[in-house]
């Protein structure tokens, strides 16, 4: 039986997750992925899957926020759609494929990355790092490797790849704007193929809480789904009249404290 009063949790994550999609690009799994595994602990899943079943968790509410969220970019018309064809190749490889690299990686490692992840991510944000003068996308190949890599990062830490595609667009002279929106349209390649890689790789485990389907936790994903759609276009609207480097710094701190309790939990 399902307890209303996690259902209520996993709604209010929802709606978080999907305004910070919407607002910052940055797909909400960063803070999806720590407080599912919060929640997945006070309803004692089996703790070697537990940060694997919160990370195809996010995975797959993230398909869902991206087109929510990109829809409302679409109509700011803030979407490069000549960015998301040459970078989508290089996603979709890097992305599935380290579904399969994550499989194998204890739980503890693939916390401790996740950690280390949330650390340079909130860094990042805080310093607000600048493009340099004159850099511009590289090409084909380029984008492939870009690709690969944002996509493969994304899929161990179950996020959409704003943290990553964002600042990779912005060093690249892509207007901030420009960079968030066309990030949301990023994010449904990588959360499609890491889904279809956290769903295969999670068949084959035994010993899965019940409404699993793989590493997706089903009461968990609608409820993360009908809130973060329902709040990311209103995260895109405010994105575009808000000052974001605010944001990003307050944003940061938070990440900073989650990254702190996560950390602490593991000693």
């Amino acid at each position: 039986m399902i307890n209303w009063e996690f259902i209520l949790l996993y709604l209010a994550s929802g709606c978080v997750a999907g305004f910070l999609a919407g607002l910052l690009g940055v797909g909400g799994g960063l803070v999806i992925v720590p407080i599912l595994m919060f929640i997945f602990s006070a309803q004692h899943f089996p703790a070697d899957h537990m940060i694997h079943i919160a990370i195809g968790t996010s995975l797959a509410s993230i398909m869902f926020t991206s087109v929510s969220s990109l829809r409302a970019h679409h109509a700011h018309g803030a979407i490069n759609w000549d960015i998301v064809k040459h970078i989508t190749p290089g996603i979709l490889i890097g992305a599935l494929g380290g579904t399969f690299l994550v499989a194998l990686l204890p739980a503890s490692l693939l916390k401790d990355f996740f950690i280390l992840f949330v650390f340079y991510v909130a860094t990042q944000m805080l310093l607000n790092i600048r493009p340099k003068p004159k850099r511009q996308l590289p090409g084909t190949l380029g984008m492939l490797i870009a690709g690969g890599c944002i996509g493969m990062i994304s899929s161990f830490v179950g996020i959409g790849g704003g943290a990553l595609s964002v600042p990779f667009m912005t060093w690249s002279n892509v207007k901030m704007h420009d960079a968030i929106g066309t990030s949301s349209a990023i994010g449904f390649p990588i959360a499609f193929a890491g889904t279809i890689g956290y769903l295969a790789n999670g068949l084959k485990v035994n010993d899965l809480p019940e409404w699993s389907l793989g590493f997706i936790y089903l009461p968990s994903l609608a409820c993360l789904v009908v809130a973060s759609m329902l709040v990311a276009p209103i995260g895109a609207k405010s994105a575009h009249k808000l000052p974001v480097v605010v944001l990003k710094k307050i944003f940061a701190v938070f990440l900073y404290i989650i990254g702190t309790k996560l950390l602490l939990s593991s000693l």
